[in-house]
């Protein structure tokens, strides 16, 4: 099928937009992907209050700024420390997430020699400005990836991190933000409030309201309003569609709102799961414990209430899907963290309620090699041909 507001192409044989709507990748396959012509959209939605500051984005890279980062560090670990207290309460001593952790633990280790690469560009390039503030919770901040090019319009990518619902930080994506800003990409990482310090819809709150910073905000810097994509990976996925969603079901409804869906041209969702009561009793066996699961979603009566799956299947929501811009979901046939699945059930009722909603599998990937592939490849998507 055609579609004028994008066009994807993953590999020399297989288009996203033709006949085929479910692609799986082998590892050795060349993918590519590019976005087609500007969808329409309405008025920009703006909030004076809600401009970003040069002189505070200035302040907040390179070297000037680590004395200002160090502060910031200690008192979030001074906060995070009574919430990780917390946060064991709930887990107890069970062998499963201790086992995860040791596991983590260890896969962290491997890759220490490309971490610490990482953060030294983290805090000490001049293309990275951190921590800038688009909302009044805590964790309500972001890091700012801007290419060494300053001409131009620049195509924007939103990211919001994984982590389990508990342990994502913005600071994730850096490696994202690095790929994306050699290749004349601005990319904004979102921090968002995890658990315990807040539950899904703090969660989700956030992360439409860091959306709608970015998109009202970016011109500021060099980025172009008219292409802005949002990425969300594993519990960002879910949480990037949940707000999405919940943008769209207000718009439909007449709210007025701070963001528009229609300012984000497409949306890639890496990894994600998307009908939450299907997933309790597999996460309770990956280590996520039913009852600290059901306290991040507020009860299992708001299962569904978080589930994008489900929300899609209710016909009084048809008006919200068809609002909704063109989803690109990925994932991994290995994924043990979150079977693929997931994605597939997800696309095929977004298809079903009139949604855009492309699919690819990625043979042989798991949850995590998967999306750092994905940060090889989603780059090309955002090289849009503009006048």
């Amino acid at each position: 099928m055609e579609n004028d507001t994008a066009s994807l192409q993953v590999s020399e044989e297989v288009s996203f937009l033709g006949n085929n709507r479910t692609t799986t990748l082998k590892e050795e396959e060349r993918e590519s992907i590019e976005m087609g012509t500007s969808v329409d959209r309405e008025p920009e939605i703006t909030s004076p209050r809600r401009r970003i500051p040069s002189q505070g984005i200035q302040s907040t890279t390179g070297q000037s700024s680590f004395r200002r980062d160090f502060e910031h560090a200690a008192a979030e670990t001074y906060l995070m420390s009574g919430f990780a207290f917390k946060l064991l309460s709930y887990l107890g001593v069970g062998y499963r997430w201790i086992t995860g952790l040791l596991a983590l633990l260890c896969y962290a280790m491997l890759l220490l020699p490309g971490f610490l690469q990482v953060a030294y560009y983290y805090y000490f390039s001049s293309q990275v400005h951190r921590s800038i503030i688009y909302g009044d919770q805590p964790r309500n901040r972001l890091d700012l990836y801007l290419p060494m090019d300053p001409h131009g319009k620049k195509p924007v990518v939103i990211f919001v991190t994984g982590g389990a619902w508990i342990i994502g930080y913005k600071a994730w994506g850096s490696l994202l933000g690095l790929q994306l800003a050699e290749r004349d990409i601005i990319v904004a990482c979102l921090d968002y409030r995890n658990f315990p310090q807040g539950t899904v819809s703090d969660m989700i709150k956030d992360v439409s309201q860091g959306i709608s910073f970015v998109c009202n905000n970016i011109a500021a810097v060099g980025g172009d309003p008219d292409r802005v994509y949002l990425i969300g990976q594993s519990a960002g996925a879910h949480l990037s569609t949940c707000a999405l969603l919940e943008q769209a079901t207000r718009e439909s409804q007449g709210e007025s709102c701070f963001w528009s869906v229609s300012q984000i041209k497409a949306y890639f969702s890496l990894s994600g799961g998307y009908n939450l009561p299907k997933l309790v009793d597999h996460f309770h066996n990956r280590g996520l414990y039913r009852s600290i699961f059901l306290s991040i979603m507020e009860g299992e009566d708001s299962l569904k209430k978080y589930s994008p799956d489900l929300l899609v299947q209710d016909k009084s929501n048809a008006k919200a899907v068809s609002l909704l811009p063109p989803l690109i979901l990925f994932h991994g046939a290995k994924d043990k963290s979150i079977p693929s699945v997931a994605s597939e059930s997800f696309a095929d009722a977004l298809r079903k309620a009139g949604g855009d909603a492309q699919l690819v599998i990625y043979e042989g990937k798991t949850h995590t090699d998967m999306f750092v592939q994905m940060i090889r490849k989603l780059w090309r998507g955002m090289q849009m041909p503009h006048q």
